[in-house]
């Protein structure tokens, strides 16, 4: 496929707090685009606040998709998302505008703009609830140790509480024969149908931390506390997918007597340090990714965006 033929995308990538929203928001006004959300939490209705979805006064500055649109007890998978995404991209650009990909999650990211394509497996209902159990009562390591055993690339990427992945890649192999890893990399020689213009803001670490614990506390201020007191009212449990978000697991950990909520919040905290950690990680090693300054965030991604998609001054 010719770069001519390919639709145009700008991706707005990084860690939490780092400012995402923000800079996608003045890129998608300063160039007509409309934002495709890349978030694996923001999907669901109901978590507004832990999830740090755009409030009702940025979505009316542009147009967001992929938020809000899943029941908290649905299931859904990195596949589900990237062929959701690519009909989205196609019809925004069907109508002139320019996509604006902004998320955290880096396999949702890597999944459209590499045009990922996932094998047709069959699920194994019965092999993922003996696998679930395994983690229940030998914990969500014991998971990794089986996945190592055949494939130790993803045993090595994959966290461990993230258990639906690593579930998903223990049933890609068992119902494949091939490592979900291998079948990833072989899809990486497709040629996709973008060309994306990728972006992640840098801030130093300390400066990130600093954000990231101010966010929390903005969090709790504006009713997390509540809004997951909501959640298991409606009857959503810990054990949902959705519910082992960062903040989320915490809350109900603090409702459910295991700790208290000064604990509960200095765990928040915690945990999304190491998840920016992580993320910037994932982020930094692709080389596409254009790392900006907070400071000229906009002016660099606009002159990027300008100089690759369009070709002269605006």
């Amino acid at each position: 496929m010719n770069a001519e033929n390919k639709i145009p995308i700008v991706v707005v990538a990084g860690p939490t707090a780092s400012g995402k929203t923000g800079l996608a928001i003045e890129l998608a006004k300063r160039f007509d685009g409309e934002i495709v959300s890349a978030d694996s939490m923001q999907i669901y209705k109901y978590m507004d606040i832990g999830t740090a979805k755009p409030t009702p006064a940025e979505r009316e500055q542009c147009v967001h998709h992929l938020i809000d649109f899943l029941e908290p007890d649905s299931e859904f998978s990195v596949a589900d998302y990237t062929e959701l995404a690519h009909r989205v991209i196609a019809d925004i650009y069907s109508r002139g505008k320019l996509p604006v990909m902004c998320g955290g999650t880096g396999l949702y990211i890597n999944s459209v703009i590499n045009d990922v394509e996932f094998g047709e497996t069959q699920s194994d209902e019965e092999l993922r609830c003996e696998l679930q159990n395994i983690a229940n009562a030998e914990g969500n390591e014991k998971l990794i140790e089986i996945l190592r055993e055949f494939d130790p690339v993803s045993a090595a990427r994959l966290h461990p509480n993230n258990v639906r992945r690593v579930i998903r890649a223990i049933e890609f192999y068992r119902t494949t024969g091939v490592p979900i890893s291998e079948h990833q990399e072989k899809t990486k020689m497709i040629i996709s149908r973008y060309d994306p213009v990728m972006f992640c803001i840098d801030h130093d670490r300390e400066i990130l931390y600093e954000r990231i614990n101010e966010r929390v506390d903005i969090m709790m201020s504006e009713g997390l506390c509540d809004e997951v007191r909501r959640l298991m009212d409606m009857g959503y449990s810990s054990a949902l997918n959705s519910m082992k978000a960062i903040g989320y697991k915490e809350m109900m950990d603090y409702f459910n007597g295991l700790c208290s909520l000064e604990e509960a919040v200095s765990a928040i905290k915690q945990n999304s340090r190491r998840y920016a950690k992580r993320q910037l990680t994932w982020f930094r090693r692709d080389g596409r990714i254009v790392m900006l300054s907070p400071e000229r965030a906009v002016q660099t991604a606009a002159a990027e965006i300008q100089n690759r998609l369009f070709g002269a001054a605006k």
